[in-house]
């Protein structure tokens, strides 16, 4: 389950054409429809697809030329920067969404080997530059599930699933707000305890598993071990 980033450029590339994909089917009432995100429409969840990208090429060419250049310009100017988006016409949508992912894979491709080992400033603090193709994948991949526009998380390719249940588990892992409980994979005897015994053991596919983690799915397509209801995951950050 690599975040190699020379290894997942593909994978963003697949996941942002899946992405356009949904997006080319989106009518202008469509865009303007609330999202399953409160307080965003369809647009929100475009537009901010659209400033990451631009946000992490600020990352990726800080840690390749080694200037302080923030990943957003304020936390302020990032929000602001998404409302003033969220209402533009599908095919400006598109065009943006298309551009922003183009810089990204520029960026990505003029990065020397050993500019993955830097450190960088994200709006949620420091990551070292090799997992921001990573990041970027999530981004594209969750949030797609959030337009609310078909596309589910057992749409997710199974790699990116089993990764992101991984990193999910390892955070909660190292929290002390979360309940314990023990993850198991259908057909799958890989194992992953948060928290200490005795808890209940969860199971189901494992992009279900990290779906219902971070909050994009109830967890109907889980079951629980002993009987009984499922913990409630503390808020994915």
């Amino acid at each position: 389950m690599t975040t190699d980033p020379l290894l997942l450029t593909g994978e963003v590339d697949a996941a942002t054409a899946r992405l356009l994909a949904t997006a080319e089917t989106l009518d202008t009432a469509a865009i303007t429809a609330a999202a399953p995100l409160p307080g965003w429409t369809r647009g929100h969840v475009l537009t901010h697809l659209a400033r990451n990208a631009d946000g992490l090429v600020n990352l990726l060419t800080a840690a390749r030329t080694g200037e302080r250049i923030p990943m957003y310009a304020s936390p302020a100017a990032r929000t602001a920067d998404i409302e003033a988006g969220a209402a533009r016409p599908p095919a400006a949508h598109l065009d943006d969404l298309r551009r922003s992912h183009e810089r990204f894979a520029a960026a990505v491709a003029a990065m020397p080997a050993a500019a993955w080992a830097a450190t960088v400033q994200t709006h949620r603090g420091p990551l070292v530059a090799a997992r921001l193709v990573w990041t970027r994948l999530r981004e594209v991949e969750v949030h797609h599930v959030d337009l609310g526009a078909g596309y589910t998380p057992a749409d997710w390719p199974e790699a990116f699933g089993h990764r992101l249940l991984h990193e999910v588990a390892a955070d909660l892992a190292a929290r002390p707000d979360a309940p314990a409980m023990v993850l198991r994979f259908d057909g799958s005897r890989h194992e992953l305890p948060i928290g200490t015994a005795p808890a209940p053991t969860i199971t189901g596919p494992a992009p279900a598993l990290a779906a219902w983690l971070i909050g994009r799915a109830d967890g109907t397509e889980l079951t629980v071990e002993p009987d009984g209801p499922l913990p409630t995951p503390p808020e994915w950050i």
